[in-house]
């Protein structure tokens, strides 16, 4: 089955995360956003990042699906004080306020979901490149 890039929120909605992170293949598609959280899946090509970025009142979950990956996270744009590789199934726990940045450190696409609490993106956004989504991005410092 194609990929659907409908976001499903805020209805009831179950799915295969594991497939459906798998066949996006856009940078970042938001999947369901509801009044209170918020899922997109994202797909980073080699040497690609998701860029460095803070996201002030939100709390973001991460899971790798495909793909190995460096994450880095710290207080300072210029201070990481986790710095640690990721591959298949680690999870990744972003505090509200923390900088962060996660790159494409393996040999083929990085596929990832990503959980914000609250939503971070309008409902339907699809950035089908990471300039795209430089392009719209609206609060990052």
């Amino acid at each position: 089955m194609p990929f659907d890039s409908k976001d499903h929120g805020p209805n009831p909605w179950v799915v295969d995360i594991e497939d459906l992170t798998k066949k996006n293949t856009n940078f970042r598609t938001a999947k369901w956003t509801g009044k209170h959280l918020q899922m997109t899946v994202m797909s980073i090509p080699v040497g690609g990042e998701v860029g460095l970025e803070k996201h002030g009142h939100i709390d973001q979950f991460l899971r790798i699906e495909q793909g190995t990956a460096r994450v880095m996270m710290g207080p300072e744009k210029d201070q990481f004080e986790l710095d640690q590789t990721v591959e298949d199934d680690w999870a990744i726990f972003i505090p509200a306020g923390t900088w962060h940045n996660i790159v494409n450190t393996g040999e083929e696409d990085l596929k990832l979901y990503s959980i914000y609490s609250p939503a971070e993106h309008p409902a339907g956004t699809i950035h089908e490149t990471y300039q795209d989504a430089m392009e719209d991005e609206h609060d990052h410092e």
